[in-house]
């Protein structure tokens, strides 16, 4: 049985040349995958006739035509109201209408999760969607929910989140028993507030393998597969991160652009540099889920380029593949079922 994914080819910084290119490199990867194109007719048959592969595998290829593209100014009222004939908007109805497994968009977040709300809506059990990404570590990678789609949830929508999360975890990483963790100012007991405190029981009293709190600086230690916060702190943490690795870049070419002697250096440090970029590299871990929707929508970077873009593809493929959805909704109402 083949999966279906639909891709949202007008979306993100550079469009075409780079969702187009990207869909052709999972069609080499999956042999199951079906992919649907959509955005303007024109123009991705244009991109797809630029690519030499494209004869290989025009018949697991279809293009769906959108006539609007959703930008990265638009508010999410703007194009969930007035922009029905997006290509975001059609990508993610193929999902709404059985007519693709998955889809996966680089175009404008808050759109993305509005119009996949009221597209698609939410799992019975599930209060608000959470947006769940990978991040890497020194052992692999830890995936870290919500990254901002909610900044005042409950405890018991941060259960939802874990449960959610390490479903995920556990059909695409093929980790049996994913640990879990809940973010907080430390590791003891005692520490942090109400909230914490009260999704602490939460999590402790459900069938998942929550291990207690952890800090901030135990997102990169890599010994804990899921770890879980409210959107609000999960997206500082985030960007935190994110500042921290530009300037660590920044410093690093500096320094070695110092003088001759350090430029020197530099070309005798390319292999250990490559190496280590390809280590910490963003790309590879691009492809944000959209969890707790009745359906599989993936969110990539803006600025992905065709390898990044293919990673939150692979991501999409997987979920569906797992059936992240039915296994989510399954869990959800046992696990809902112990704590009324």
């Amino acid at each position: 049985m083949s999966i279906k994914v639909s891709i949202d080819a007008s979306g993100g910084d550079f469009g075409f040349s780079v969702t187009i290119n990207a869909g052709i490199k999972a069609l080499k990867t999956y042999d199951d995958l079906m992919v649907n194109f959509v955005g303007d007719k024109a123009g991705i048959e244009n991109a797809l006739n630029n690519n030499s592969s494209y004869s290989k595998f025009a018949d697991r290829i279809n293009i769906t035509h959108a006539s609007e593209v959703i930008n990265m100014s638009d508010s999410p009222s703007v194009a969930l109201r007035h922009k029905k004939d997006s290509s975001m908007r059609v990508a993610i109805n193929l999902v709404k209408n059985g007519e693709a497994d998955a889809c996966v968009s680089a175009g404008n977040t808050g759109a993305l999760m509005s119009i996949a709300r009221f597209v698609l809506k939410t799992i019975k059990g599930v209060d608000r969607p959470a947006i769940m990404s990978a991040v890497p570590t020194l052992t692999g990678p830890t995936h870290v929910l919500d990254l901002g789609a909610n900044i005042d949830s409950k405890p018991s929508t941060l259960l939802q989140f874990a449960i959610m999360g390490s479903i995920a975890v556990q059909n695409t990483e093929n980790i049996k028993n994913p640990s879990v963790g809940l973010l907080n100012v430390g590791s003891e007991e005692l520490k942090g507030n109400e909230k914490s405190q009260e999704t602490s029981e939460l999590l402790k009293n459900s069938s998942l393998n929550y291990i207690g709190f952890v800090e901030g600086d135990d997102i990169y230690k890599g010994n804990i597969d899921v770890i879980v916060c409210d959107g609000f702190e999960g997206n500082i943490a985030l960007k935190a991160s994110e500042g921290v690795a530009k300037m660590f870049s920044y410093f690093i070419r500096k320094s070695f652009n110092k003088n001759l002697f350090t430029r020197l250096v530099a070309l005798i440090a390319q292999p250990v540099m490559r190496d280590f970029k390809s280590k910490v590299d963003p790309g590879k871990y691009n492809g944000a889920s959209l969890l707790g929707l009745k359906g599989v929508v993936v969110k990539s970077h803006g600025n992905a380029d065709v390898d990044s873009f293919l990673q939150a593809i692979k991501e999409a493929y997987l979920e569906a593949h797992a059936k992240i959805t039915d296994k989510i909704s399954t869990q959800l109402t046992r696990e809902l079922e112990v704590h009324k």
